[in-house]
């Protein structure tokens, strides 16, 4: 049994961990409550009464929509190109060993270590120093640029914890390196690479900074609100960011759901095979 230290140990744990979780949701729950509100003027500061006119026309504002559509756009292509680019080079860093290996290993870790005002104007002076006109195009590249780095850092750990003896089994059958990659290595990163895919997407989404500098006339979400808190922040900012909120609630859903599913696929699989293992196992003998 427990003692008395230890169950107020426990309760105080308990009670720290719901404060600090309540702490880090604070924002998120006032940005869903004034959705709902009936704010009178250009500002959504002050709770002015309940209202659901604001969901029943969320994209009442053509440049909101816009913004939203381009930052939508550009997460997604840009998730599609990290994750392919970093996927790769997790199996390259993992897999295989040659020359300059370590160097390669600082400089995907060079992005996540610098402050973000340093690689948006190192970008734009390399944009500005090749001719190249700011825009769409260069949002793209840069959000590759730091999202690629947590591709290959998600997926890294997923390889490092994986059997390999199972991928020197199917080539041992006759599996081609392409075979096996595609039937047996990446049906088992497949969580890694969802997650690293949600984390590269909801990171180009929200991105400010590297954005700013190399947006040029493009305008995304997070480049629409900074310019709207000069003159009023619309209450359609709050529904679709909390759209996106829920959006994100139910694809994290979905993935756990298909983790759990695969998991216990793989237990009945097990389940059946030690059956047929204990039954071979006086043959052997």
């Amino acid at each position: 049994m427990q003692s008395r230290s230890d169950k107020v140990r426990s309760w105080g744990l308990a009670i720290w961990s719901v404060l600090a979780l309540l702490y880090l949701f604070i924002p998120i729950f006032i940005v869903v409550l004034f959705s709902f509100n009936d704010n009178q003027g250009r500002f959504n500061f002050t709770w002015q009464g309940f209202t659901l006119n604001h969901w029943a026309h969320p994209f009442a504002d053509p440049d909101l929509a816009s913004a939203l559509k381009n930052s939508l756009v550009i997460a997604l292509i840009s998730t599609l190109i990290a994750v392919a680019l970093g996927t790769f080079m997790a199996l390259a860093l993992v897999r295989y060993s040659f020359r300059g290996r370590g160097v390669v290993d600082l400089m995907v870790f060079l992005p996540l270590a610098s402050p973000e005002v340093v690689l948006g104007a190192a970008l734009l002076a390399l944009f500005l120093t090749a001719a190249v006109n700011t825009g769409f195009v260069t949002i793209i590249i840069a959000h590759v640029m730091f999202t690629v780095s947590y591709v290959v850092v998600t997926v890294k750990a997923r390889l490092e914890g994986m059997d390999r003896h199972i991928e020197e089994a199917a080539m041992d059958l006759g599996a081609t390196e392409w075979a096996t990659f595609r039937k047996i290595t990446l049906p088992m990163i497949a969580p890694g690479v969802a997650a690293a895919a949600l984390l590269a997407a909801a990171i180009s989404i929200d991105d400010y900074v590297i954005t700013s500098f190399n947006a040029g006339q493009t305008q995304t979400f997070p480049l629409f609100i900074f310019g709207a808190t000069r003159q009023g922040v619309p209450p359609e900012v709050n529904v679709l960011a909390s759209a996106l909120l829920v959006l994100v609630l139910i694809l994290m859903g979905l993935n756990v759901l298909v983790q759990r599913r695969l998991a216990q696929r793989s237990l009945r699989r097990d389940a059946l095979a030690e059956p047929e293992t204990a039954a071979l196992a006086p043959a052997r003998a």
